[in-house]
C-alpha cells in the first residue's frame, strides 16, 4: 500500500526510496516481525484457552515428546497475520505474482487450518481426509501455475529452466501446470512433515525464503539477470518483499517456538508456507533450486516415503521412526541437537542453491 507515496516522489524526491524493492523488503521483514512479537502472547493465550488440551502428542513417539503436552497449535495463525499485513502494506499490490502466491499461501494455510482443527477438537491425529486434502491442494496449485503460466512471457511461461544453462529450457505447454503443480503440492506436505520438533520447521522456511528472496530480486532485474545468465521474469523481484515478510514473521514465531515451544505452528503454518515457497520457485523459474535449497524438506518427504513402502512390502522398517528427524532421536540425539544440525544443514543447501546462478 505504501508504493502510492513513490507516485508523489515528483514532488517529495525523498519519497522515492518507496520505490525501492530493497527498502520495502527490509520494511516489511520489520512489520511482520514486531506485528508477531506484540501480538504473539495474546494469539497464544487466546489458542490455550479455546484448544484446551492443545495439540496431540504421539504416544508411540519420542517419551521426551510427552511433556509437550497442553501445548497450543495452530501458530501458523500468527505467521500468516503477520506475513500478509506486511505484504499488504508494503507490497505493490498492482504485480499479480503477490496476489498469486498470497492466494496459494492462504488457500493451504486454511487446509492445514482445518486439519489442525479436526486434531485439536477429537484430539487424534487423524485429521482431513488425505485424499480430500491433496485433491484440494492439486487444484489450488493447478489454478496457480496456470496464472504464473499466463502472466510470464510467452517466450518462456510455459518452460521449465534448467540450472546452470540460461539458454536451456523444456517446453512443456499446456502440461506445464500440471509438472509445476507437483513442485507447489510437494513443497507443502514436505514442509508439513519436516515440522515435528521446536523450531525445526520455522529456520529453514527462513533460510529458503532469504535465498529466494535474493534470487525473486535478482531474475526480476534484467541486468542482475542477464549479467548471471538466468532467465529475466519481469515483476518477479517483487516477490522479495513476500519474503521478507516471511523472514520477518518466522522471527517473530520463533521467539515463542524455540525450544521448549510456548506454540506449535501446526498444519496451518507449515502447509501454507511450503505452498509459499514452491509458488515462488515456479514463478521465478528456480523449480530445481528449491530441491536444493528446500533439501532438508524432501529428505524429510523421502524418509516417509521410503518408510512407509518398504514397511508394507517386507513388514520391516528403514528408519526407527519417521520422518528422518524422529529417527535421530531414537538414536539418543537431544532435540536441541537434532534441530541446530539440521539448521545447519539448511545453511549450507542454501549455498549450494545460490552457487546455481553463477555469481562470478
Amino acid at each position: 500500500m505504501l508504493v502510492w507515496l513513490a507516485e508523489l516522489s515528483g514532488t517529495f524526491p525523498i519519497l522515492n526510496v518507496f520505490r525501492y524493492i530493497t527498502f520495502r523488503a527490509g520494511g516489511a521483514t520489520a512489520t511482520a516481525l514486531l506485528f508477531v512479537f506484540f501480538f504473539g502472547p495474546a494469539a497464544i493465550s487466546w489458542l490455550r484457552i479455546k484448544q484446551g488440551k492443545g495439540q496431540p502428542i504421539r504416544t508411540d513417539g519420542p517419551e521426551t515428546h510427552l511433556a509437550k503436552r497442553g501445548t497450543p497449535t495452530m501458530g501458523g495463525l500468527m505467521i500468516m497475520s503477520g506475513l500478509f499485513a506486511a505484504v499488504l502494506l508494503w507490497g505493490n499490490l498492482r504485480n499479480p505474482y503477490v496476489w498469486i502466491v498470497l492466494g496459494v499461501t492462504a488457500a493451504y494455510g486454511a487446509i492445514g487450518f482445518y486439519d489442525d482443527y479436526l486434531k485439536v477438537t477429537k484430539q487424534s491425529h487423524k485429521g482431513f481426509s488425505g485424499k480430500a486434502r491433496i485433491s484440494i491442494e492439486v487444484v489450488v496449485a493447478l489454478i496457480a501455475c496456470y496464472a504464473i503460466m499466463q502472466t510470464q512471457p510467452a517466450a518462456i511461461g510455459s518452460g521449465f529452466a534448467m540450472p546452470f544453462l540460461k539458454e536451456a529450457i523444456i517446453p512443456l505447454g499446456i502440461l506445464f501446470p500440471l509438472v509445476t503443480a507437483f513442485v507447489v503440492v510437494g513443497a507443502g506436505n514436505s514442509v508439513n512433515l519436516t515440522d515435528g520438533l521446536d523450531g525445526l520447521a520455522i529456520v529453514p522456511v527462513m533460510i529458503a525464503a532469504g535465498t529466494f528472496g535474493f534470487i525473486s530480486y535478482l531474475v526480476g532485474n534484467a541486468i542482475f539477470a542477464n549479467y548471471l545468465q538466468i532467465h529475466h521474469i519481469p515483476g518477479a523481484g517483487e516477490l522479495a518483499v513476500v519474503c521478507g515478510a516471511v523472514i520477518g514473521a518466522g522471527l517473530g514465531f520463533l521467539w515463542f517456538n524455540a525450544p521448549p515451544a510456548q506454540i506449535f505452528m501446526g498444519d496451518t503454518g507449515s502447509l501454507g508456507l511450503g505452498g509459499l515457497l514452491g509458488t515462488i520457485a515456479v514463478a521465478t523459474k528456480h523449480e530445481i533450486v528449491l530441491a536444493i535449497v528446500g533439501g532438508l524438506f524432501v529428505v524429510e518427504a523421502l524418509s516417509v516415503i521410503i518408510q512407509v513402502a518398504v514397511f508394507k512390502r517386507t513388514g520391516k522398517r528403514v528408519f526407527l521412526m519417521a520422518p528422518i528427524h524422529h529417527h535421530f532421536e531414537k538414536l539418543g540425539w537431544t532435540e536441541p541437537q537434532v534441530v541446530i544440525r539440521f539448521w545447519i544443514i539448511s545453511v549450507v543447501l542454501a549455498l549450494v542453491g545460490l552457487s546455481t546462478l553463477k555469481l562470478r
